[in-house]
């Protein structure tokens, strides 16, 4: 009987080389596998979409979240919090129940929000990765949820439009730029009639950002 890992994004597949052995790894959830596997742990890291009923309650999920939980549950945490002005926060491994990000939690542990999207989120992975070898090996009991709930709402790509947001200083913008920077994400953008710039790489230097700029023609006839 192995565990199995489920993930819909392999940011640094150097993380997993050392589970090979003890676990089945997964893009996607599949219930006959889970069926015929019949694992006692399934992780779930960076993984947005619902599991269904009969997955989590008969079988111990484990999800991975990026807040302090209860603070901070539902989509786009990373994105929301460095909004907020966060340097830091937690990584929660808890368990999954039928309300969004409610479980009880086995483990936190510090996430550094400095850099990149995709440095967030290679970093976030290879923590959760330790974290499923703790719980994996030791006999935890995970424990309620304390204090009062917040909420996040998932990030739109509309949201990612540089005019449809405002800056108090060049900070701001910069974190915005590389809050965004990971494949997949919609990068932060400006568009100008059917041209649109989208920003990465983004560095900061005293009084100014410098940036590559990807430009794109969304004119498909021309």
């Amino acid at each position: 009987m192995k565990n199995i890992i489920i993930t819909k994004k392999f940011w640094d597949k150097k993380n997993y080389k050392n589970l090979n052995k003890k676990f089945e790894i997964k893009n996607k959830l599949e219930k006959k596998f889970i069926q015929k596997n019949n694992p006692k742990y399934i992780f779930f890291i960076h993984w947005s979409k619902l599991i269904p009923e009969n997955i989590y309650k008969n079988y111990n999920c484990i999800q991975f979240h990026s807040s302090n939980l209860p603070r901070g549950r539902g989509g786009s945490p990373i994105q929301n919090q460095i909004l907020n002005g966060s340097k830091n926060t937690l990584l929660c491994a808890f368990r999954v129940g039928k309300k969004i990000d409610s479980g009880p939690i086995y483990l936190k542990k510090k996430l550094n929000l400095n850099g990149t999207a995709h440095e967030i989120f290679v970093r976030m992975e290879k923590k959760a990765i330790d974290m499923v070898k703790i719980i994996n090996k030791k006999k935890i009991i995970p424990k309620k949820q304390i204090g009062k709930p917040t909420y996040f709402k998932r990030r739109v790509s509309n949201q990612s439009n540089i005019f449809n947001t405002k800056f108090n200083n060049l900070n701001e913008l910069y974190n915005f730029i590389r809050m965004l920077d990971a494949e997949s994400y919609p990068k932060a953008f400006i568009k100008i009639k059917n041209i649109k710039f989208e920003f990465y790489n983004v560095i900061k230097k005293r009084n100014k950002l410098i940036s590559n700029i990807l430009i794109k023609n969304e004119n498909k006839n021309k």
